[in-house]
């Protein structure tokens, strides 16, 4: 009954207005509320900040700054290995393995359309038939960055306006078509295996997604906005970071078919960023 409830709300409330609301709350730099909210977040996700290089919670000027906190680069030793992908993120595999022609696998008894989930984009969509894809869960007390698999050179970037429905474990389970239906930012990358997409999925209460070359992608209408980086060198380098949340949500990667062999992970496991999620079979292979 209690999930069933968690769902209904979630039909009822008016998804950007609450996250709009939350959201001037976790940007605020007054003293008292910020920190208020900080220590009391930190303290029930048990939160490791021995792993930020600004350990002290005070220092932090928002909620948001807190949040997307920078780790020790040894906290997370990365894995570097041009033959295989690094996990993008820290959080729990929600699902991984092959797409079924454009269909992909988001619980038990749900999918989605990969060219939904892409904007619409039939040629890229195409890209990634019956290629492979794996799904990974940030939970609140994970770190919110968001870093490359592999190196590559950006191609486009399509904002798609959507819902913010909870991208929670519960959510997933009940909710048809979840990440084709919230707000996301797709990343296009040319790498060494052809083309690679990093899906930042937005979710309820999330303020906003930010990159590294375009700061915050914040919507322009109701239709898809597409900015495309060809005639630009934006090339970012496997484990450097590409882009972060301001509160938690989901990260999805898609490669194209007979290039990727998942290592031997399954639904709910932990996973961090840097290790090896995955070699390449054949790491040659270009556009």
């Amino acid at each position: 009954m209690r999930d069933f409830l968690f769902i209904v709300l979630q039909f009822v409330l008016p998804h950007h207005g609450v996250s709009r609301l939350v959201g001037w709350f976790a940007q605020s730099e007054i003293s008292w509320l910020k920190n208020f909210l900080i220590s009391k977040f930190a303290a029930h996700f048990q939160v490791n900040m021995e792993e930020a290089i600004e350990p002290k919670l005070t220092n932090y000027r928002s909620f948001n700054e807190f949040f997307c906190r920078a780790l020790k680069p040894e906290s997370r030793p990365l894995e570097l290995n041009d033959k295989a992908l690094l996990c993008p993120a820290d959080g729990a595999i929600s699902q991984l393995g092959e797409i079924n022609q454009q269909t992909v696998f988001q619980a038990k008894g749900k999918s989605f359309n990969l060219r939904t989930l892409l904007a619409g984009d039939a040629e890229l969509a195409q890209t990634f038939e019956n290629g492979s894809f794996c799904t990974i869960y940030l939970s609140p007390k994970d770190y919110h960055r968001v870093h490359m698999p592999m190196s590559g050179k950006l191609l486009q970037m399509t904002h798609v306006p959507g819902a913010l429905f909870s991208v929670n474990p519960t959510t997933v389970n009940n909710v048809d078509n979840l990440f084709a239906r919230n707000e996301r930012v797709v990343c296009h990358f040319k790498t060494d295996i052809g083309s690679v997409a990093v899906i930042l999925v937005g979710a309820m209460i999330v303020a906003s997604i930010d990159t590294v070359w375009a700061g915050e992608v914040a919507p322009v209408g109701r239709k898809p906005s597409h900015y495309y980086y060809n005639n630009k060198t934006i090339e970012l380098q496997q484990g450097e970071e590409m882009g972060r949340f301001k509160l938690g949500s989901t990260v999805i990667l898609a490669t194209p078919p007979g290039v990727t062999q998942w290592f031997d992970l399954k639904e709910g496991d932990k996973v961090r960023l840097g290790q090896t999620i995955a070699n390449l079979v054949n790491p040659q292979i270009t556009d």
